[in-house]
């Protein structure tokens, strides 16, 4: 049969066929939600406050060399650094040291109930989460000044004070990161723990605290390094130690012992980061990760005794067998089965490794009792001060700011908020520099980045009070000093954090980029930066909430802000005043918080 021929249309009405479409059409289009349009508007606003903060600041770079005269001055003035008396310096240091580790422990026992109900996986109810992350807000936001003011009135002047401020202001910080770490858990030996029919105390016991034990640690250590470095504020307030020390030191211009005492503290300081290293090693049996002055001692030392031994060495963060228990001898198949006598099986036997972690365990003990010891606290008055409390609380309440206006004492706390700004501005530029030499994957080799490292260390190690009284010989008082002391401070906490965040990238990216041929700067913008960039936006908050406080504690010595009024009235016995401060504080760090959260959960 013939083939029927139509007749072709007229070109005019053919359909017009669409152009092949290319890998980028067919590619899936990301929609960007409302939500995090409105948060990076707010993260860009965040910003250009900060930087006109800065501009406003009086900051200049050529004035702060011209001024360098100021500083030659002081300190030809101050003549050499001297130091008290050596059996003084001994008494005063160890009671500094007993006030700051007791507080800290104060503060660990008391966390666990309270991160318990924070934690949305254990809390019993939404009511109660919501008491457990209000107490955790509340006790971050009250400056430990205030708490200690509070206390030195209930105990009068002693180290009693000094241990409940330091420990209440610490459980703000260490219970929320232990609810974070709670809710992380693997739910699974919880679930089989209940299944079985444990109670919740069984459930928490055995099948969440070994899992979080290892965060908690290190949460505690790192927060008695902070409580350490405060612990010279609250001489200030009458808290017994080397804070007090110095502070009468500076009060009677006798700077060369103000100095040593400064020095003995940032000695103080890096010693505590080194013995935390080698506590967090002993007592969990894990290499250190980080790569501070102590965690890359404490791997030294174990990667020698892995080489004199004749194994490998031991990587960051991982499990060093001798001190895990590891290294016990497996049995045969020909001896019995361990599961035939339950009670040998239960049963650590007593080798060389379990003797070290007991006796580790039990130094532990006998320095956290020495410590309590050296404190000479007068427990009576922990029965005795509830009479009190109803006449000092009359102190505090109604609120009011006294003799000064309301304008007055809301300008000085915007001040206050600018400064934070600020500081948190210039230590996130130069931290995102120095915390990314410091990352061994971005650092182009090992002296670079241990070098940035030991550099963070340093900084770490002095007091952001110190920083604010150098920086106002050399620039007078005012905003300027207590912004450059908290930027330079911030660098050595965000950079560290930095660093950390960008080292626990994935490879993956990195590689895949790497593999195209791209230069390290190119794989560190592409791959590296935008998989910490998350991290980085949670850290910078962090600080800023910690500057906001920081800044407080800078006005006492004349850095600007609100602490010069909070310090006043502290002394002035005007306690009215001192509450309306708080509130105020507790108000600004409730939104940076609420801020905070809601950035993490839109950039997630």
């Amino acid at each position: 049969m013939a083939p029927v021929l139509t007749e072709p249309r007229p070109r005019g009405d053919a359909p017009e066929r669409p152009a092949p479409a290319t890998v980028a059409d067919r590619a899936p289009r990301r929609v960007v939600s409302p939500e995090r349009i409105a948060a990076s508007l707010t993260l860009v606003l965040i910003v250009g406050v900060a930087a006109y903060a800065v501009a406003e600041s009086g900051i200049s770079i050529p004035a702060l060399f011209e001024s360098w005269g100021n500083a030659e001055r002081f300190f030809e003035r101050v003549g050499g650094i001297e130091f008290p008396p050596a059996a003084e310096l001994a008494q005063l240091t160890a009671l500094t040291l007993g006030i700051v580790i007791s507080g800290t422990v104060f503060a660990a026992v008391l966390s666990v109930p309270i991160a318990y109900l924070a934690a949305s996986n254990t809390t019993p109810g939404r009511g109660w989460q919501a008491f457990g992350r209000f107490v955790t807000v509340l006790t971050r936001a009250i400056p430990d000044v205030v708490l200690a003011m509070v206390f030195v009135l209930m105990f009068t002047i002693g180290a009693l004070p000094g241990i409940l401020a330091i420990g209440i202001h610490s459980i703000g910080m260490i219970s929320k990161l232990f609810a974070d770490a709670i809710e992380q858990v693997d739910e699974g030996p919880r679930l089989a723990i209940r299944a079985a029919g444990g109670s919740k105390l069984q459930e928490f016991t055995s099948g969440i605290l070994p899992q979080v034990l290892p965060s908690w640690v290190a949460t505690v250590l790192h927060r008695n390094d902070i409580n350490l470095r405060g612990s010279v504020v609250l001489g200030y307030v009458g808290i017994v130690g080397l804070g007090m020390e110095m502070s009468f030191a500076f009060k009677s211009l006798n700077y060369s012992e103000g100095l040593g005492i400064a020095v003995v503290m940032f000695v103080l300081c890096v010693l505590m980061e080194i013995v935390s290293s080698v506590i967090r090693t002993a007592m969990l049996g894990v290499a250190p990760s980080g790569r501070g002055l102590g965690d890359r001692m404490v791997r030294g030392v174990a990667n020698a005794r892995a080489r004199r031994s004749g194994g490998r060495g031991v990587s960051a963060g991982e499990r060093i067998e001798t001190r895990a228990g590891l290294d016990t001898p497996r049995p045969s198949g020909n001896e019995p089965h361990a599961a035939s006598d339950l009670h040998a099986a239960l049963r650590r036997p007593w080798t060389s490794t379990h003797i070290r972690d007991t006796a580790w365990g039990w130094t532990a003990l006998a320095v956290v009792v020495a410590s309590v010891a050296v404190c000479d606290i007068a427990w009576g008055d922990l029965v005795t001060f509830w009479a009190k409390v109803p006449e000092i609380a009359m102190k505090f309440w109604p609120p009011n700011f006294g003799s000064y206006d309301a304008e007055t004492m809301l300008s000085a706390m915007g001040e206050t908020i600018m400064i934070a700004l600020a500081a948190t501005l210039l230590a996130v530029i130069v931290s995102i520099v120095v915390g990314s030499l410091a990352a061994r994957n971005v650092a182009p080799n090992g002296t670079v980045r241990g070098g940035f490292r030991l550099l963070l260390l340093v900084v770490r190690g002095i007091p952001e009070l110190i920083l604010a009284i150098v920086l106002i010989v050399i620039t007078g008082l005012g905003a300027q000093a207590g912004t450059l002391a908290l930027a330079f401070g911030g660098i050595g906490l965000l950079g560290k954090l930095i660093a950390d965040s960008l080292e626990e990238v994935s490879a993956g990216p990195e590689r895949a980029v790497r593999a195209t041929g791209a230069t390290r700067a190119q794989v560190y913008a592409s791959a590296t930066v935008p998989q910490g960039t998350r991290a980085l936006i949670g850290h910078s908050f962090y600080l800023l909430d910690t500057n906001i406080r920081a800044a407080t504690i800078l006005g006492i010595v004349g850095g600007g802000g609100i602490g010069y009024y909070l310090l006043n009235a502290g002394q002035g016995s005007n306690y009215q005043v001192v509450t309306s401060i708080v509130f105020m504080i507790l108000v600004t760090v409730l939104i940076v918080e609420g801020i905070a959260v809601w950035m993490r959960r839109v950039f997630r």
